[in-house]
């Protein structure tokens, strides 16, 4: 390869950080996948859990790459990978998704990341990772460099910066285990943690505040935030309302870490983790409730919680999690994201922030409250027709990634060391 460009790999606080959430979750979501997949009796099983795999090596390869080549190689072999899980049923519903999602996911990689990476090959001659970036101060105008960054915000269509987010809702036609993979684990994670990978260790922390770019990626992202959010309230399909509360908790990631303030920075890279053991919890529970009563919508789900009362639990403690709610571990990582946005001065950001979190809980807590505390609650079911819990490889999985929630709420030190670590701080 070329000089600066090789295929190469190191392991630093970011990448541990986020292999360590991945490779965990990962193990959780194949427990899961086998109460699911066996539960309803999905075909093609063998090829399914291959891919699966597959999606999870590529994603190890994206957290330890130790330059922009080798993360965009990765990247790409995780596009490829998840697609065969996008469109598992094989129906046309499931093609039409399938096409969009590489239609934007590769499109906006090779038309976006791949000249950028190639611009900045030519204009520096190296690709490494390095905490002060690649580019020296006055090397590229200020508009070539916002243009450069938007490139890679928005080439890495994985992240689900809007508009090329549209992609991410079509995926839910995937089993649960899949789209619990897509929002919380491997493919949207990816996108957040290549953008971050590119501000943090491509453009230089330094270099950016000087030239005042991040106000225009975090703009982008206070824009999905909010316009996810009440898109997300409109949704009675579960899985969908959670899809875009997906594209909007990762504009978090992006809004705390586009001030380049050190709570921003710590705020935003440490959602990924309290973000991907929320969601993957909601993911889990809207799976269970598929599994063991067939439901999907949200009006169909009165009375559940009584005859469910343990993946509703679940379901709620994810919901603190995305919310930001104590005891769940979202809190922290909201409460920084506003240290973050307060140390930079720019209040619309607070507003924000504020703004999304109230959306948060008007569409995942009534949720909760059709389950346990809806007025058809009271009525028996008929004769024959009771509702247990999902089998126990269903449930299993998310009670441990519930109680993570918690726990990651009393000790995220660990976490927080390695961002420190990370970024220098």
């Amino acid at each position: 390869m070329a000089p600066g460009a090789s295929i190469a790999f190191k392991v630093d606080g970011l990448g541990m950080l986020f292999a360590l959430v991945a490779s965990f979750l990962w193990m959780n979501t194949t427990m899961y996948s086998i109460g699911y997949m066996r539960g309803l009796d999905e075909h093609g099983q063998t090829r399914f859990y291959a891919f699966f795999a597959l999606a999870v090596s590529a994603t190890i390869g994206v957290a330890f790459s130790a330059n922009l080549l080798t993360l965009y190689l990765f990247y790409e072999i995780l596009s490829l990978a998840t697609y065969p899980l996008v469109t598992h049923h094989q129906d046309q519903k499931s093609k039409i998704s399938g096409r969009r999602y590489l239609i934007f996911i590769l499109g906006t990689s090779i038309g976006l990341v791949l000249p950028a990476m190639l611009y900045c090959y030519s204009v520096t001659g190296t690709l490494e990772f390095t905490t002060q970036g690649i580019f020296q101060a006055g090397q590229l105008s200020k508009p070539a460099m916002a243009t450069l960054l938007l490139m890679f915000v928005l080439g890495f269509a994985k992240a689900g910066i809007m508009p090329v987010h549209s992609w991410l809702p079509a995926a839910m036609v995937a089993p649960t285990p899949v789209s619990a993979l897509l929002h919380a684990v491997a493919v949207v994670k990816v996108g957040v943690f290549s953008i971050v990978r590119v501000i943090t260790c491509i453009f230089g922390v330094d270099l950016l505040s000087s030239l005042n770019l991040g106000t225009t990626v975090a703009t982008l992202a206070s824009v999905t935030i909010l316009a996810a959010s009440c898109i997300a309230l409109s949704q009675d399909e579960l899985k969908r309302r959670v899809a875009f509360s997906t594209i909007s908790q990762l504009s978090y990631i992006v809004l705390g870490v586009a001030p380049l303030t050190p709570k921003g920075l710590l705020g935003g890279i440490i959602h990924i983790v309290m973000h991907a053991f929320g969601k993957i919890t909601l993911f889990f529970c809207a799976g269970a409730i598929m599994v063991a009563t067939g439901k999907k919508y949200i009006s169909q789900m009165e009375g559940l919680g009584k005859k469910m009362p343990i993946t509703f639990a679940a379901f709620f403690i994810g919901a603190l999690g995305v919310i930001g709610l104590p005891p769940a571990g979202g809190f922290f990582s909201k409460w920084f994201l506003i240290l973050g946005t307060l140390e930079s001065g720019q209040m619309i950001f607070l507003v924000v922030l504020l703004v999304s979190s109230f959306l948060n809980a008007f569409y995942f807590l009534p949720v909760v409250y059709k389950g346990f505390f809806s007025g058809q609650a009271e009525k028996e079911p008929a004769a024959g027709s009771g509702i247990e819990e999902a089998p126990f490889c269903c449930v299993a999985p998310l009670v441990i990634t519930a109680v993570i929630s918690i726990v990651l709420f009393f000790m995220p030190t660990v976490f927080v060391d390695l961002i420190k670590t990370a970024l220098g701080l």
